[in-house]
């Protein structure tokens, strides 16, 4: 079963690892930054091994977001970004495993759910079928 991890954080802090720019994280010493950053190596490391891993991508700076709209056959953009929360969508894996309980191990082992919301959710398939 295919699993998308999503991962959030406040825009303010944004640049890439995501985790790394938090004020906790620019709190600790350099050794502990290091070590969150190996932690996080290893479970990519880990994942794509076991081919879990299927992708994962880094998201630009919510300011660049677009959104798109159609009303009466007219369509409207708007800049974003448009979460009224603090936390917006920071970047995303995707994971193919055996169930949602190993999803939701393998989310709680990135580094950035110390800081923010990363949120585990089934993908669907082509049918229209979950789980």
């Amino acid at each position: 079963m295919k699993y998308l991890i999503m991962i959030y954080s406040n825009a303010e802090n944004w640049g890439h690892p995501i985790f790394l720019r938090e004020p906790e994280a620019l709190a600790m010493t350099r050794d502990e930054r290091e070590a969150m950053s190996g932690e996080f190596e290893a479970l990519l490391k880990e994942i794509t091994e076991s081919g879990e891993l299927v992708t994962g991508e880094a998201l630009a700076d919510p300011v660049n977001t677009r959104g798109v709209r159609v009303r009466d056959g007219v369509p409207a953009t708007t800049d974003g970004p448009f979460g009224e929360a603090k936390e917006q969508l920071a970047g995303y894996f995707v994971v193919d495993c055996e169930s949602l309980e190993r999803a939701t191990q393998i989310a709680a082992r990135f580094p950035d759910a110390r800081f923010a919301p990363v949120l585990v959710r089934p993908i669907m398939d082509f049918s229209g079928q979950e789980m």
